[in-house]
């Protein structure tokens, strides 16, 4: 089982994206090891059904078997070490609670679902500016240790934190460069018809690095895949679903509706779709070392950037910010 690789809880509360950090040694970020390793001692809380955290809500629905996490309001959305940290406690949780269910029926879960309750966004992906901070002092190391957060996170989606949940993604908004990486990590792809998902790292001339061609070539084939990462573009929910990405098309405003929809039609074939998805991670595995080589082909892309790009970079942060405002 894949370890929480958390060290210790961060001190910072707020939403505070990582680049306003005086220097990388203000947060505690996972290091890299092996997936393989034990779980962290301990549970996240005294009693994992009641976890609080700052940037992820989470409701647990044991009437109807569903974990629901969804991402706080926020006005910085994009992936903080902040919320890297809340994902992985959940995670941890998620694990606990199932063991729970071995031994009290009234705690079993079958599905979990991932959202996001900012208006229009799901989450814009990585911390850009804090990106161009770091190549331009040439500090691979912290670029690295942000990347390992990443990765550990999506590898322990991709499992199904090694549980026998079926995982869903709600995107009910924009889905960008990490954020739409997230979202295709789990098991079912929901999105309602207005939201816009990509990649558009090869805009500043980087690509994906935190799992998107990984998920992407096992779901739609690596020729596909590779067109969408190089394009750039950003595709509505309609195009991916046609592409065969997003699995369930909602209606704008109906996308929990489509996901309970969906729990309530296919949960007589919990057994059998656990087992499909076990088959596929079996026919064609994701191991954690393909993500970290990955990483280091992404590491090494990012470290030739030219300040031309790392421009174009932070002007794309700025615009993201921009919207934001404007949404208040």
């Amino acid at each position: 089982m894949m370890e929480s690789r958390m060290r210790s809880p961060l001190v910072k509360a707020n939403d505070q994206p990582l680049s306003d950090a005086k220097s990388v040694e203000d947060f505690e970020i996972p290091t890299p090891a092996s997936p393989a390793a034990t779980p962290a001692s301990g549970p996240v809380h005294s009693d994992p059904t009641k976890l609080v955290l700052p940037h992820i809500d989470v409701k647990l629905d044991f009437a109807q078997k569903v974990y629901w996490a969804a991402m706080r309001p926020s006005r910085h959305s994009m992936i903080t070490i902040e919320l890297l940290k809340d994902m992985m406690c959940v995670q941890e949780s998620v694990r606990a609670i199932m063991a729970e269910g071995n031994r009290e029926q009234c705690q079993h879960l079958e599905y979990f679902v991932a959202a996001s309750q900012t208006p229009g966004v799901y989450n814009f992906g990585g911390n850009l500016t804090y990106f161009a901070d770091c190549i331009r002092r040439r500090d691979r190391d912290s670029l690295r240790e942000y990347a390992y957060a990443c990765i550990d996170v999506v590898y322990g989606n991709a499992m199904a934190f090694h549980t026998p949940l079926i995982t869903i993604a709600l995107v009910q908004g924009d889905a960008l460069g990490g954020g739409f990486e997230c979202a295709l990590s789990f098991d079912v792809l929901v999105a309602e018809k207005s939201a816009k998902m990509g990649l558009p790292e090869v805009l500043f001339n980087l690509f994906p690095g935190m799992g998107a061609y990984s998920f992407l070539s096992r779901k739609i084939g690596m020729a596909p895949a590779e067109k969408l990462i190089m394009s750039g573009k950003v595709y509505t929910a309609e195009e991916l679903h046609h592409l065969g990405v997003v699995d369930v098309l909602a209606e704008d405003g109906q996308g929990e509706n489509a996901v309970r929809d969906y729990i309530g039609r296919n949960r007589r074939k919990h057994n059998a779709h656990r087992a499909i998805y076990l088959s596929k991670r079996r026919i064609n595995p994701l191991k954690y070392e393909e993500l970290q080589d990955i990483v280091e082909i992404w590491l090494d892309a990012a470290m030739r950037l030219e300040e031309h790009d790392l421009r174009k970079m932070t002007r794309l942060a700025a615009a993201q910010e921009r919207r934001m405002v404007r949404q208040d």
